[in-house]
């Protein structure tokens, strides 16, 4: 089987929330989508001499096939159609952006007509649904040409075919098919399970193309192997393929993923939105354009002929990153959101020369950041209850109320629009809905130089 040679994409170690290197500049100098695109010819997207695979190519998508054949395939006007799947670890808590990369292979083939599978595990599942449904709308949004109708979505379980099988009966049938050798066993049995699974996958679904990181290849071609078998004992003819991805790996070379201890994760409650657009700003200016190409659907031309231009022209302002953390937020969590992020960036980190607007509401705000994951709610108290100020704060920050106290006295608290320097060594101020709340609706903390603390009171 054709494979072409690895290659790795370098990425910088997840930032958190409280990271210190957080991009100041103001959210105005992002070009909008409009002002990127206008007046550009977007045809090269869909150029009928192009296979749908050299152009993913071309966007740093695929790295290895199983096959020469699928470039003919998947030319343009070919009529040939896919159904494909990507496996996700079954016992993960969410996706992270390790998974993003065969996701979006997913999303190119449904925009083209073909129908995807979405995976069988509950909460995985439900993420690559609401991802392929984003990144339609996202498409939408971006006027992202599509020339056939776009492709079904569907889900399986595959306990519905391993319930009732039995093991001696399945190694008799399926086993003496599968020739594999210098591997342990845990491995080799994953890759029989995982063979049988698009061998079914296949065989009831009509599932033709399997899609993973370049470490599934070995996996993968088990499967292809497993299904050239035994599929004319069944009456079927189609052929089986594959392809993978390129690796995500950190600066330092490691695997980019969950176990990897980096990760940035699909699942809004363990990345919030707010994070995912902070890591995106401070990617390095050495690959911010394969991850424009690879995690956006900005056409090629606006990303090489406008976009990174712009960007070379004064790096500083880091303009690539900013439109990079939009899209991809954008495409994860929903269109639109994107834009709250940087407007939430621009308003907690104002430079001197272009200060936010210190007369915006509370209802303005609490709008932006209600998708962010970095804003929660409280009860507002009764006037009658009398709560040391150094108490709510302590409550928000999840500081001990001794710490919060130390804090405050060495003039390490700010609150409000104005960040205002908390002066209470004495520990005596009593929280006060109407002096210390944004019209008397949004509560601001800042902890030091960087950590925000935003809380609705209702």
């Amino acid at each position: 089987m054709l494979r072409t040679q690895t290659r790795t994409i370098p990425l910088l170690r997840l930032i958190r929330y409280n990271s210190t290197t957080v991009v100041r500049d103001p959210v105005t100098i992002i070009p909008t989508v409009y002002e990127l695109t206008q007046d550009k010819d977007v045809t090269p997207e869909t150029d009928p001499d192009t296979s749908l695979l050299e152009y993913l190519q071309s966007r740093h998508l695929v790295e290895s096939l199983t096959d020469d054949n699928l470039y003919k395939l998947t030319k343009r006007d070919s009529d040939y159609k896919f159904k494909l799947y990507c496996g996700a670890d079954p016992t993960a808590e969410s996706l992270h952006l390790g998974n993003l990369l065969p996701l979006m292979v997913l999303l190119h083939f449904r925009m083209c007509g073909n129908d995807v599978v979405e995976d069988n595990v509950s909460k995985i599942q439900n993420q690559i649904s609401t991802f392929l449904s984003n990144g339609i709308e996202y498409a939408k949004s971006r006027q992202f040409p599509m020339t056939q109708p776009i492709g079904e979505k569907f889900s399986v379980n595959n306990a519905s075919w391993w319930d009732g099988i039995k093991m001696l009966e399945f190694l008799a049938t399926y086993g003496r098919h599968i020739r594999l050798g210098g591997i342990g066993y845990n491995e080799f049995t994953y890759q029989i399970l995982q063979a049988y699974d698009f061998w079914h996958l296949y065989k009831d679904h009509g599932v033709n193309m399997q899609v993973g990181g370049n470490d599934q290849w070995g996996n993968i071609t088990a499967g292809i192997d497993l299904i050239s078998r035994v599929k004319k004992s069944f009456g079927k003819e189609k052929e089986a393929f594959g392809v993978t991805v390129p690796l995500l790996t950190t600066a330092s070379g490691e695997k980019f993923g969950k176990s990897a201890g980096n990760a940035v994760f699909i699942d809004s409650k363990m990345t919030t939105p707010y994070q995912m657009y902070q890591y995106f700003i401070n990617v390095p200016d050495d690959i911010v354009g394969t991850l424009l190409k690879a995690f956006t659907l900005l056409p090629l031309n606006v990303i090489e002929g406008e976009l990174l231009p712009k960007h070379t022209s004064d790096p500083g302002l880091r303009i690539a990153q900013r439109v990079l953390a939009r899209e991809v937020v954008d495409l994860i969590h929903g269109v639109g959101v994107g834009d709250e992020m940087a407007y939430i960036t621009g308003f907690l980190f104002p430079t001197p020369d272009q200060p936010f607007n210190d007369n915006v509401s509370a209802d303005k705000l609490i709008e932006n950041f209600k998708r962010s994951g970095i804003m929660f709610e409280r009860t507002k108290p009764s006037p009658e209850e009398e709560i040391k100020l150094s108490s709510v704060l302590a409550d928000i920050t999840g500081k001990s109320k001794s710490e919060m106290k130390r804090l405050i006295k060495a003039g390490g608290v700010y609150l409000g629009l104005d960040r205002n320097q908390i002066e209470d060594p004495d520990d005596v101020i009593l929280f006060d809905v109407d002096h210390h709340l944004i019209d008397g609706k949004l509560l601001l903390v800042r902890v030091g130089k960087q950590n925000y603390y935003v809380v609705e009171y209702k």
